[in-house]
């Protein structure tokens, strides 16, 4: 009999309403799938134990007396430790907030809580969601559920984590570029970046605001559709939010491909990505022509570029962003004689990691007099440049394809002393987060050492739906039904 924390969010869900589990039986299961591969993966920073208890089993109460919330009422959901949870430690991975306890939800945490979902916990992430291994968390580093000498990838490594092992049945992640598609792909889960705008930012503790979106993880792409219905939408409080009709997001998940016209991105598909991975994407790509798939090569030119101007801009409004933390109002304040701006200046040497400081720095310095046009000013050029490309494809495509990152997952430590390949983790996925469209990463594979390959597609602005369309083909192409070794029911040996 499969496990329950094995079981798919519809499964589930369906089970709920059958009266087959209940919730507090779901819980039970994550929860005990959580004590079995926590210490070797360590992918939960808070377990919100009582909350999880207390939701679980206003759910089941409701079931009873024939209340139906949706799709998501009694299901256990992961968060990412960026998003504000009331009442439980929010620290972005930080010191500079450890202890931190918001006096509000975010939106994402309000609809969830709206929508019966039962909130596990908080995740692992790279400090302020800066890294692409969630190696550079102040509170440790997690670990890939499919070989535990390799990363997860980032910087939403541990919400990847948590739906791969089994320890929740989906979670929410943010990609600035590529956070939440990278870790899906070195993971073998289904991450999906929406529109920007389609999901409210309120309570998203900001990295890079003009690139940052929330959006989810999970085992299939019917799963990610009822996800992103939960939480997608305009909300007053986030300026950025697009007020308008939600697209109908799941609607062609069984339409399949065949008419479509998909373009292969040429730059996406060359000098170094790994043989592997080539290969299965290549494979895929077949396999969609197969179905009834117009294919053909696109070139996105300004691409070459993305991946520079992203480390300009990204950095840039860190490093605007990040200058709130300063020691007065919350988070770490140094105990040191002298001036305020003494305590300002220790709190965030001793709050902030190498790799934010490293940020905070390149950004300052690119947003200086003098070389602001030069640099970030260069940057937003390329930019535009990058949105103009992608719009001139989508002229002739439905939708564009790549491979999600250039590699499967890499060895904890094998990339930390040399940022720039660190970097190049994000090539394929950046140019999406740059235009603001929709992408999402499927699993369609494994390499010669048994590591989960992630496929990409990408779609225009509100493509969502024709973006699951052809992901949840994809998906029924791959047959990808492997599972980490960590996702079991006897305790891991590593």
């Amino acid at each position: 009999m499969k496990d329950l924390a094995d079981l798919t969010i519809v499964e589930a869900g369906a089970g709920l309403r059958s009266g087959d589990h209940t919730a507090r039986d779901l819980l039970a299961a994550v929860t005990k799938r959580a004590a079995l591969t926590e210490a070797h993966l360590h992918a939960y920073l808070t377990m919100d134990h009582e909350g999880a208890e207390d939701a679980a089993s206003a759910a089941d109460d409701a079931f009873a007396r024939g209340e139906d919330l949706g799709p998501l009422q009694g299901i256990p959901i992961a968060l990412k430790d960026n998003m504000c949870t009331k009442g439980v430690d929010t620290t972005a991975s930080s010191k500079i907030l450890a202890g931190w306890k918001p006096p509000y939800d975010a939106t994402i945490v309000a609809r969830l809580r709206a929508a019966g979902a039962v909130l596990t916990g908080k995740t692992n992430l790279d400090e302020f969601a800066m890294g692409s291994s969630t190696e550079n968390s102040a509170f440790g580093t997690t670990r890939n559920p499919w070989d535990t000498d390799r990363v997860p990838g980032g910087s939403s490594g541990g919400s990847a984590a948590v739906v791969a092992v089994g320890s929740a049945f989906g979670a929410f992640g943010s990609d600035t570029g590529g956070s939440i598609r990278q870790p899906a792909a070195l993971t073998g889960t289904v991450g999906m970046k929406p529109t920007y705008g389609l999901v409210s930012r309120y309570g998203l503790i900001a990295f890079a605001s003009s690139l940052d979106q929330i959006g989810p993880f999970a085992r299939t792409v019917a799963d990610s559709v009822t996800l992103l219905e939960a939480v997608a939408g305009w909300d007053r409080m986030d300026a950025t939010s697009i007020n308008g009709p939600v697209p109908a997001i799941g609607r062609s998940l069984d339409a399949g491909v065949d008419g479509l016209r998909i373009g292969v991105v040429t730059e996406l598909m060359g000098d170094g990505i790994d043989p592997d991975v080539l290969a299965a994407t290549r494979s895929m790509i077949d396999k969609l022509s197969g179905a009834g798939a117009s294919v053909g090569e696109v070139s996105l030119p300004s691409s070459e570029y993305a991946l520079s101007a992203y480390y300009l801009i990204a950095p840039a409004e860190c490093s605007s962003n990040l200058a709130r933390f300063d020691g007065v109002r919350y988070g770490l304040r140094a105990t040191v004689e002298g001036t305020t701006e003494d305590m300002m200046r220790h709190s965030r040497a001793e709050g902030f990691g190498p790799e934010v400081i490293r940020r905070i720095l390149l950004g300052t310095y690119a947003l200086s007099a003098g070389y602001y046009d030069a640099f970030y000013g260069q940057a937003q050029r390329v930019r535009t440049l990058v949105r103009d490309d992608f719009a001139t494809a989508y002229a002739d495509f439905d939708v564009l394809v790549s491979p999600t990152s250039p590699t499967t997952a890499f060895r904890v430590g094998e990339r930390a002393a040399d940022p720039i390949a660190m970097y190049y983790s994000d090539v394929c996925t950046i140019p999406s987060n740059l235009a603001g469209d929709p992408s999402m990463s499927v699993p369609v594979g494994l390499d010669a050492d048994g590591l989960p390959i992630g496929f990409q597609v990408m779609a225009p602005a509100l493509g969502e739906e024709r973006l699951f369309q052809v992901a949840a083909e994809v998906e029924r192409l791959a047959g990808f039904t492997a599972r980490p070794s960590l996702a079991t029911s006897e305790v891991y040996v590593p």
